[in-house]
């Protein structure tokens, strides 16, 4: 009787360990939470850029004028230029060029065996030196004027970071979430199957809104470079260690084209800029495109956690009580139970 009980007893200590492992391989059941996929972040949605048009905002085959301005700074230059400029430039080529056509015949040496000897003659010389001082200052003070105008930034509506780097741009939005922009030449196949002009097509485009004041402050990472719009008339060098600053304000939707204007190495020509001026409504969709933030704008929320399976967040099933034995009382004050000598 006692070698039965014995062998019983044997049997049943074996038989634990497979229940055990039977349990613990038994799959978990599986709960509309786990299976479930997480749902994805909606897509931002993609931005449509412009076509360059062949009238504006590129250089013009066979041209040899300003392009079109789209700034009041660009306008009020041009008109300098082609006012001011040419008009005394060409009327002064023309005297001298007279003048020298008329020395050259009258004092010839077949009609005159015997040269002149006068030494001086205060009339003219008066004439050849006030002239000269009236026409500098006939193009000063419009000059100046136009100076300081460029240089007297007015308040901000944007402001852009551009940074010059060996060879392509990288450009920072900080008013919009501080993103950021690296913009390199587009190969002459990917530039022409999209009908930008040659050397001049980027990946990555500046967007900038229509009608409104763009700071922008230029440095460099290793050589001077520098930014420049031609239709803006803007140009700001840009140096390693130092900011710089310049401003524009367009007043006309558009695609424009620049180019870095500072020798900076052997791929110099092919460090192209584009600046696309856009509605104030399609700049705020741009922004969104690219991961950022009007101002006054709420950060974009993280998106929440998926729902923990229910298996894991329920609170595990408190042991049974082994017979015979009595539940620990649980402890009557705040403090953690300590243990007892």
């Amino acid at each position: 009787m006692k070698t039965l009980k014995t062998l019983m007893m044997a049997l049943s200590l074996a038989a634990v360990p497979l229940a055990v492992q039977a349990q613990e391989a038994a799959p978990a059941p599986a709960t509309a939470e786990a299976s479930a996929p997480a749902a994805a972040a909606p897509a931002a949605p993609a931005f449509e850029h412009r076509a360059p048009e062949a009238d504006i905002g590129q250089p013009i085959p066979g041209g040899f004028k300003i392009q079109p301005q789209v700034t009041q700074i660009g306008e009020d230059a041009q008109w300098f230029h082609n006012s001011l400029l040419m008009p005394i430039i060409t009327i002064i080529s023309i005297f001298v060029l007279l003048l020298l056509a008329y020395a050259v015949i009258r004092f010839r040496a077949k009609a005159n065996p015997v040269p002149s000897k006068t030494s001086h003659n205060t009339l003219i010389e008066i004439i050849w030196t006030l002239v000269p001082v009236l026409i500098l200052l006939v193009i000063a003070v419009p000059s100046i004027r136009l100076l300081a105008h460029q240089y007297a930034q007015p308040k901000p509506d944007l402001t852009i970071k551009v940074i010059g780097n060996q060879w392509y741009w990288t450009y920072q939005y900080p008013d919009n979430g501080d993103f950021e922009l690296v913009s390199n030449m587009l190969p002459e196949a990917e530039a022409k199957k999209r009908g930008e002009p040659r050397l001049l097509g980027v990946d990555e485009r500046v967007v900038v809104p229509v009608n409104s004041v763009v700071k922008v402050i230029v440095t460099s990472n290793d050589v001077i470079h520098s930014w420049a719009v031609p239709a803006f008339w803007t140009k700001m060098d840009a140096v390693p260690g130092r900011l710089n600053e310049t401003w524009f304000k367009a007043d006309r939707e558009g695609l424009y084209y620049g180019q870095c204007s500072e020798l900076c190495g052997a791929r110099h020509g092919f460090m192209p800029i584009a600046v696309e001026v856009v509605s104030k409504e399609k700049f705020a969709e741009w922004v969104h495109s690219k991961g950022g933030k009007m101002p006054g704008e709420a950060a974009a929320a993280a998106p929440a956690p998926a729902a923990a399976p229910a298996a894991a967040t329920a609170a595990p099933a408190a042991d049974a009580p082994v017979p015979g034995t009595a539940a620990p009382a649980a402890p009557t004050t705040s403090q953690p139970a300590t243990a007892q000598n």
